[in-house]
């Protein structure tokens, strides 16, 4: 029954992400990266992280999510022409290569010798615990860039928005 979720949030969070780069709207873009983060969430839950489940909904799919919003409105980039589906020789052969490219992994995942089954959890993993302790003693350099990559976007988006007077 796992497996079953497992390729089922799966899917969801890939054709998701697929969406975010394949939307010329902006705003769908952002509603099928919000889809996307619920997808991982989701597979952290079945992975037994369900802090980091938690987290993965709270902080990205709805903090930063409310923040790209705010951005994408204050840069006001108009509205946007509904575009025709045109397909091309090149979409039709991605198309195509991208099914045989599914239809190999699932083939190939029917012949795996052992069935799916999660890694054995480290005792913290995924608890409010062994998050912050990674998160302020390896990860505390990468987390602080993060936080100063932010500012900086939200920063350049208030700038190139500004309206000279």
């Amino acid at each position: 029954m796992e497996l079953i979720f497992f390729y089922l949030f799966a899917g969801v969070s890939v054709i998701s992400s697929i969406l975010v780069i394949s939307f010329r709207n902006t705003l769908s873009s952002a509603v099928s990266l919000v889809l996307a983060l619920f997808g991982v969430a989701c597979l952290f839950a079945l992975l037994g992280a369900h802090f980091l489940a938690a987290m993965q909904i709270l902080i990205y799919a709805g903090a930063v999510m409310v923040l790209f919003v705010f951005v994408i409105m204050l840069l006001n980039l108009g509205r946007e022409e509904l575009l025709r589906i045109k397909m091309s020789f090149s979409a039709v052969v991605g198309i195509l290569f991208g099914g045989y490219l599914a239809t190999l992994l699932v083939l190939r995942l029917g012949y795996l010798s052992e069935p799916f089954r999660p890694l054995e959890a480290v005792q913290d993993y995924g608890t409010v615990r062994g998050v912050g302790k990674l998160l302020f003693t390896d990860y505390l350099v990468p987390f602080e860039l993060t936080s100063i990559l932010l500012l900086v976007a939200i920063v350049g988006a208030v700038v190139l928005a500004k309206k000279e007077i």
